[in-house]
This record gives C-alpha cells, sequence and structure tokens, in this order.
C-alpha cells in the first residue's frame, strides 16, 4: 500500500465517531439510518464519516432503494496492510469503554427491532408456508440431501438466488468464506438478516438482486445455489443461465425444486407459474447454459400421495472446455 493510501486509511480511522463507526461494523452490517441511530448524531454528519471510510478501503457500501447499507469491507479482511488496522478496531470493540459499552446496547436495540419486523412478516405468512411444507418431505431431509451433494470442501464463495429466508446462506455457513444471497422482496430480505444475525452468520450478505442480471464478475463463484426459486419464474432457463455464468470453472450449481405434478391450486394461492421441472427439461438448460448435469436426485412422499409434491435435485458442474470456447469467441 502507498504512503498516501496508508495515511488515507490512519486520518479516517484516527476520529472518535469514525472509530466508533468500525467498531460497530465489526459486529455487522447496518444501514445509515441504524448507525445514525446508535451514534445519536446526524444523518448529514454520519454519511460524510462513512464516505471517508469507505474511500479509505476500509467499510463497503451497498444501495438498495432508499437504503444504504455499509459493512467492512472484504479488502479490510484480507489485505496484510489492512488486517493490523482491523485488529486495532476489534480491540476497541471489546474494550469495555463506557461509549463503546453504549453503542453495542443500541447495536443490540437495533438488530432486535430488526428481528421483530420479520417475525411480524413470517408471522402473518407462516399458514401459507406450513401448508406447503406439508405437500412434501420435512425440509431438513431435503436440506441434508443437498448439503451433502455439495460436497464437503470448503470453498470462497457462496451465491443463492432467490435467497427468501437466507436458509441456504445459513446451512452452508461453514463451508463458505463469504456468501451472498440476493432476492426482489424487501421483506424477504428483511427477514433473511434476522435470521442471519440470529444464527451468528457475520461471513453473508442479503442482497436486493435480479436474477437474470446480477451484479457480480463472471466465473468467481464456487457453488452457485436454485432453491425452489425457478418454478416462480416466467423464463427459468433465464435463471440457470444467469447462474451458470457465476461459476469458476468446475464450480457447483445446486437447483432444487418440484419434479412435475399437477397441483393447479399452487399458481392460484402460491403464485407459482410452473408445477415442476422435468430431468430432461433441466439437462436442456445446463447443456445450453455450460454447465454438466452430474446427478440427480429424487425425493417422493412416504406415501406416493400424487396429491403431495416430489422434490428433485439437480447438481451440475461448470464445464471448462466450454468456458475456453466461450472465451475465446469473446476475444
Amino acid at each position: 500500500m502507498s504512503l498516501d493510501a496508508t495515511l488515507s486509511v490512519f486520518r479516517a480511522i484516527g476520529e472518535e465517531s469514525r472509530l466508533r463507526i468500525m467498531a460497530l461494523l465489526a459486529r455487522g452490517e447496518l444501514t445509515v439510518s441504524e448507525i445514525t441511530a446508535i451514534l445519536g448524531q446526524s444523518q448529514p454528519r454520519v454519511s460524510r464519516h462513512l464516505k471517508i471510510l469507505a474511500d479509505a478501503g476500509l467499510a463497503d457500501r451497498h444501495r438498495e432503494g432508499a437504503w444504504m447499507f455499509y459493512r467492512v469491507s472484504a479488502r479490510a479482511m484480507s489485505e496484510p496492510s489492512l488486517k493490523a488496522v482491523m485488529e486495532a478496531v476489534s480491540a476497541v470493540a471489546e474494550s469495555g469503554d463506557r461509549i463503546i459499552v453504549r453503542d453495542v446496547e443500541r447495536f443490540a436495540q437495533s438488530r432486535a427491532a430488526r428481528a421483530a419486523q420479520a417475525a411480524a412478516y413470517f408471522q402473518e405468512n407462516a399458514r401459507e408456508w406450513n401448508r406447503l411444507r406439508q405437500l412434501h418431505l420435512p425440509e431438513s431431509d431435503i436440506e441434508a440431501r443437498i448439503v451433502e451433494m455439495a460436497g464437503e470442501e470448503p470453498v470462497d464463495l457462496f451465491v443463492d438466488l432467490g435467497t427468501g429466508t437466507g436458509r441456504m446462506l445459513e446451512i452452508f455457513a461453514d463451508r463458505y468464506q463469504s456468501g451472498v444471497g440476493y432476492d426482489l422482496s424487501h421483506e424477504m430480505l428483511a427477514l433473511a438478516r434476522a435470521n442471519l444475525d440470529e444464527a451468528g452468520v457475520a461471513h453473508a450478505q442479503a442482497r436486493h438482486g435480479d436474477l437474470f442480471s446480477l451484479p457480480l464478475e463472471s466465473e468467481t463463484a464456487d457453488i452457485v445455489c436454485l432453491h425452489q426459486v425457478l418454478h416462480y419464474l416466467a423464463e427459468p432457463a433465464g435463471a440457470v443461465r444467469e447462474a451458470a455464468r457465476l461459476l469458476k470453472p468446475g464450480g457447483r450449481l445446486i437447483i432444487s425444486d418440484f419434479a412435475p405434478h399437477e397441483l393447479e391450486f399452487l399458481r392460484d394461492e402460491h403464485a407459482h407459474r410452473r408445477l415442476g421441472f422435468s430431468d430432461d427439461e433441466v439437462r436442456e438448460w445446463c447443456d445450453a447454459s455450460g454447465v454438466e448435469l452430474q446427478r440427480t436426485e429424487t425425493l417422493s412422499p412416504a406415501s406416493g400421495d400424487k396429491k403431495k409434491l416430489t422434490v428433485k435435485i439437480w447438481l451440475c458442474s461448470a464445464r471448462e472446455d466450454v468456458r475456453r470456447l466461450r472465451r475465446a469467441s469473446a476475444a
């Protein structure tokens, strides 16, 4: 890191409010309004502090509609020259200083308010979700099979498309260095963030995003997950194509959804656009997207009841030969 960059970092961190902000961000992602409430300062002042921290490379920012989220930057967590700064920040965060203790108490209150908002949304929709769950095998059985199929080796980046409650980010948390889940529903994102907070998953983010055009570079993800998402989409093949774009060569795509069925009420009552997918259809999408379908699992209701749903899990791998051809044609 250059002398100017180093001085910028020390100027950024060498001010009480900004040091307090970094101590808060070390505990988790926060919005500008949450930081404003915790510090008891005006929003313009807090925004100026956050801009200085972001310009110094200590904080990352992400806009979601009218909200701006801040977190400790990936660079600060990985670059050796900044790790020492973050170690000092962590020491301050755990110092027991009177001001820091008050900030931590207000941080906890902010988290509690976020959790209460998410709980209210969950309670409002729980009856419908529970009715849908009763149509197939227990979620725990499905999740266990998904985790087993993904493999045990640790990965750098895990991406969950249509993250919903954030459950996939939670159950894979011990497998990845960083995770990000995208969803179009702000209510579901609030629920996902609250669930991740409660589970202590600090290395994952829930982000607002369009599954067909995501703000991630190609060939950066080790695992991409599409769990119970495709049946809501008008163009599921496009979501598979976008998921495949994100995968590193050899990266894994996990798709879980329903086998073809005839439960028409799911369209009217649960906004399902598609009534399941066949293996051949999924294979066609994979072939067209440059990923190879490697394994298929079928989880059928124990009773064989046709009024219940069969869940399918498809494991795919990004093919290096196709990637090479695409890079060559792009050049």
